[in-house]
């Protein structure tokens, strides 16, 4: 008569598959796809205050083959990618911009239009508080109505804010190390207003919920 098998307890069970879990979801957030929330307007009216972003961390991640090219989700970054990144003077804090130009490219901006490789880009994205200023005095050393022109680096990036008299980017803190993005904005899946003040009572916190979230932009894809 054979012994009979082995059988793992219900609390084991429980046990493995908590931790199968949380190590599926640490491997997700270190390698796919990471939460992101729009702190300030820089990117307005395109991305909102209090957007809640989830950010692709796999489609720029480095591949060994062609291989791995064809077959993986994967592409490399294009000029008008929405993308997270590590700030340059502050590694720890994440930033979001629009990418302008790639490595070799020579970026200008004049009288605010975007000028790459001696083409003008056309923009529906950006945004201006203030109209051209034109050829008036003045309008030369204003990096919001001109900038360069300048040769992106090697490995490097030059982006901007969406919002463009409003957004400390590539005009103010030079080019972005190509290594320091982290991955592309994808989809909105949460919008909420922020509002002054607290929540007193769970009930008010309910209809502050209800009230401050913007339906309307809920798994709004970013482009």
């Amino acid at each position: 008569m054979s012994k009979p098998g082995f059988e793992k307890s219900s609390v084991r069970e429980y046990f493995e598959s908590i931790v199968v879990a949380v190590i599926l979801a640490l491997f997700i957030r270190t390698f796919v796809v990471q939460a992101f929330k729009i702190p300030t307007s820089s990117m307005e009216p395109n991305l909102l205050v209090g957007d809640h972003l989830l950010v692709n961390k796999f489609v720029f991640a480095p591949t060994a083959t062609p291989l791995e090219r064809g077959l993986l989700p994967i592409r490399e970054i294009r000029r008008g990618d929405v993308v997270v990144f590590k700030y340059p003077e502050d590694p720890e804090r994440d930033f979001i911009k629009r990418v302008i130009a790639l490595p070799g490219e020579t970026v200008e901006l004049r009288n605010q239009k975007i000028v790459v490789d001696g083409t003008v880009v056309e923009e529906r994205y950006a945004h201006y508080l203030l109209p051209a200023a034109g050829d008036s005095e003045g309008a030369g050393v204003d990096v919001r109505e001109r900038y360069g022109p300048v040769t992106v680096p090697g490995d490097h990036l030059f982006v901007m804010g969406d919002n463009r008299d409003n957004s400390q980017d590539s005009r103010y803190w030079g080019f972005l190390p190509r290594h320091y993005v982290k991955g592309r904005a994808l989809v909105i899946y949460w919008s909420f207003e922020q509002s002054e003040g607290g929540t007193s009572s769970p009930i008010s916190f309910l209809t502050r919920f209800f009230t401050g979230t913007r339906w309307g932009r809920l798994l709004h894809q970013i482009h």
